[in-house]
C-alpha cells in the first residue's frame, strides 16, 4: 500500500507540477537554441476556412470581422461550409456580398471534421486558418499568423485565444485561473519545440501538410496539429494573434465542454494510435504529459486515496483525512451552492468536478457516445 500512495502521489504531482517544472527547466537551459522570432514575410494567399451548423446569429458578423482584418482582402478568401444546417445560416450568408466569400452546403449533417474536410479540399491558398463561429480576431490576428511562416520549419501556428471579463459568468475566477496555467503551459512548450495541440479558435496550417481528419474525430485542433509535427515540422504558439471569447455561463456549459473535451482525447487513442509510438511522434513525451496523464489523474486519485486507507501509520491517517476534507468541501459545495462564494471552496469544486469530467469522458468514448451531431447554435457545441 504505501507503494501504491507514493506512485500515485508522484504522478499526480508530475501531472500538475513536476510537467510545467520540466518545461520551465528546458526554458531556461536551452532556450537559445530552440527559440525562435517572429518577423514579417510575404502576404501568403489564405484562406479562413469556418465549418457551422445552424449559426444563424453568428455567421454574418463572423464573416464581416474576418474582413476587417488588418489583410489584403485580395489575399484573403473565407470558406464556409454549413454542415446540413435546418436554421435560416444559408439565407444569412447569402445576404453577404463579399466577392471572397464562397458557401459550401452539405445537405446532411456529417459531423464537423467532414466539414473541415470538405472546407480544405477547397482551398487553394497556401495557408489555411481553422476558426469557429462566435469568436472575433484582433485586427492583425492573421497577419500575426502569417508572419510566424517565415521559417519554412513552422507547419502549424496556433493563435491565443483571450476571455473577455463577462460578468454573466458564475465560473469565471475558476476558469481565470486554470487558463492561465495552460497558457503557460502552451507557451512554453512552444519556446523549447512544439506545442500538443492548438486553440481551436484560432490556428493555421500550410494547407500541403492537411491530413484527411476521419469521421467523427472530435479535436481537430490536436489532431491536425499532431499530424504535422509527425511530418517533421513545428507546432508553435503566437500569443500575438488574438481571438477573443467569453467564459462558460456556468458549471454546468463548462461541463458538457470539458467532458466533449475529455472524450476527444481518448478518441485520440483509439483513431490515432501512432501518436503513443515515441518513433513515429516526436512530441510522445510531451502528449503524454499534456494530453494523455491528465486522464488517468482520477485513478490516481483514487489508488491515493485507498492507499492512505489501508496503509498504517500516523502519517498516511492525516492524508487520509485531508483528502476527506477536500471532497467534503466539494460535496457541500455540489449540495449547498452559496458555499461556492468562498474562492477556495470554488477552486476545489472546479478541481474535483473537472476530474469527475474525466471519468464520463473515459465512460462516453468507451461506451461509444462520441456523437458528431451538432447542438443547436445557442450551444455552440458539438454533443458528446
Amino acid at each position: 500500500m504505501k507503494i501504491i500512495f507514493w506512485s500515485s502521489l508522484f504522478f499526480i504531482l508530475y501531472t500538475y507540477l513536476g510537467y510545467p517544472f520540466w518545461l520551465a527547466f528546458r526554458k531556461k537551459c536551452f532556450l537559445s537554441r530552440n527559440n525562435f522570432e517572429v518577423d514579417t514575410c510575404e502576404l501568403h494567399d489564405i484562406a479562413v476556412v469556418i465549418a457551422v451548423y445552424n449559426e444563424e446569429k453568428n455567421i454574418s458578423k463572423r464573416v464581416v470581422d474576418i474582413n476587417r482584418q488588418n489583410y489584403p482582402q485580395e489575399k484573403l478568401k473565407i470558406i464556409v461550409v454549413t454542415d446540413g444546417s435546418t436554421d435560416r445560416t444559408m439565407d444569412e450568408l447569402s445576404k453577404l456580398s463579399f466577392s471572397n466569400l464562397e458557401i459550401i452546403s452539405l445537405p446532411e449533417n456529417q459531423g464537423k471534421s467532414m466539414a473541415l474536410n470538405v472546407g480544405v479540399a477547397a482551398a487553394r491558398s497556401e495557408l489555411v486558418i481553422f476558426t469557429d463561429a462566435r469568436q472575433a480576431f484582433a485586427p492583425n490576428a492573421i497577419r500575426n499568423l502569417n508572419d510566424t511562416f517565415a521559417d519554412p520549419n513552422v507547419g502549424c501556428v496556433s493563435g491565443e485565444l483571450v476571455f473577455l471579463q463577462d460578468t454573466e459568468s458564475a465560473i469565471r475566477e475558476e476558469m481565470g485561473v486554470y487558463w492561465k496555467y495552460e497558457k503557460w503551459i502552451r507557451k512554453t512548450e512552444s519556446i523549447t519545440g512544439s506545442v500538443v495541440g492548438a486553440t481551436g479558435a484560432i490556428y493555421a496550417i500550410r494547407r500541403k501538410l492537411y491530413r484527411t481528419l476521419p469521421q467523427g474525430a472530435l479535436l481537430d485542433d490536436v489532431l491536425t496539429p499532431m499530424n504535422i509535427v509527425m511530418q517533421g515540422y513545428r507546432s508553435l504558439l503566437n500569443s500575438e494573434s488574438i481571438a477573443y471569447d467569453n467564459f462558460s455561463r456556468d458549471v454546468a456549459q463548462e461541463w458538457k465542454r470539458k467532458v466533449r473535451t475529455l472524450a476527444g482525447n481518448w478518441q485520440l487513442l483509439s483513431i490515432a494510435p501512432s501518436l503513443l509510438l515515441p518513433w513515429q511522434n516526436p512530441l510522445w513525451w510531451r502528449f503524454l504529459s499534456h494530453k494523455i496523464f491528465r486522464l488517468l489523474v482520477p485513478l490516481g486519485l483514487s489508488l491515493f486515496l485507498v492507499a492512505s486507507v489501508l496503509a498504517e501509520g500516523f502519517f498516511f491517517e492525516v492524508a487520509m483525512l485531508l483528502q476527506l476534507v477536500v471532497y467534503t468541501v466539494a460535496l457541500l459545495a455540489w449540495l449547498i451552492p452559496t458555499t461556492r462564494k468562498y474562492k477556495v471552496v470554488k477552486l476545489i469544486y472546479f478541481f474535483v468536478l473537472m476530474n469527475i469530467a474525466v471519468t464520463i469522458g473515459f465512460w462516453k468514448w468507451a461506451t461509444g457516445q462520441c456523437h458528431t451531431v451538432w447542438q443547436p447554435a445557442h450551444k455552440n457545441k458539438q454533443e458528446v
